[in-house]
């Protein structure tokens, strides 16, 4: 007996509405894929990158993780990135966090939490960073929306720091990094106005000379 029958006849039905709108839709997909963004987003199951942009398969590569951090050492999230920029040539990497994250409200917190914990370091890092910004913030609440920010503007900084997307821009490859932020109370997705799309928009000490 199949485990989980319900996802399995909620499959059925999703297949079944795809082929009603196009008898060849799956026909389609299964030869090659062609999106035009990276998404790297949480792993929240309340942020659901494909629904929340309103993109259909194929049209949105996607990596997830906690707290949506693009570390320099993290092999997953680096193998995408340059599967998607070098392989599938895609013009936008986004970085969309979302506001009241768990990952980054225990970072702000002092619990052990287990292996986790050495992961969020990282954004206790980006707390410390940015201590002045908290010092007349007295609400845990907008302390956490701010944290949420700051992760993302530093995970965009992180991804325009890397060889990876300074070789693109090197080829004059068309690559642009935004940092997004998404609100689960009201489901919409809000531009931070971070978008780097040229080297000479960082710090000097990070451009790199073409591999």
């Amino acid at each position: 007996m199949k485990k989980l029958p319900e996802i399995f006849k909620n499959n059925r039905q999703w297949v079944d509405e795809k082929l009603a709108l196009d008898h060849d839709y799956f026909k389609k997909q299964a030869k090659e894929q062609h999106p035009a963004y990276l998404w790297i987003g949480c792993a929240d199951s309340r942020v659901p990158a494909n629904e929340i942009t309103g993109l259909e398969t194929g049209e949105l590569f996607v990596h997830r993780n906690i707290a949506n951090l693009v570390i320099h050492n993290d092999m997953s999230c680096l193998s995408v990135l340059q599967f998607a920029v070098e392989v599938l040539k895609v013009e936008h990497v986004i970085v969309c966090g979302h506001y009241g994250c768990g990952g980054v409200k225990a970072a702000l917190g002092h619990q052990q939490f287990g292996l986790i914990d050495h992961w969020l370091r990282h954004i206790k890092d980006i707390y410390l960073k940015n201590a002045k910004q908290f010092v007349s913030i007295k609400e845990e609440r907008k302390a956490l929306d701010l944290l949420c920010e700051l992760n993302v503007s530093q995970q965009v900084s992180n991804l325009c720091h890397n060889p990876i997307v300074q070789n693109a821009w090197q080829r004059n490859q068309p690559l642009s990094i935004h940092g997004w932020i998404y609100n689960l109370e009201t489901g919409l997705l809000n531009d931070l106005n971070l978008c780097v799309s040229d080297p000479q928009e960082i710090a000097e000490i990070f451009r790199m000379n073409s591999e």
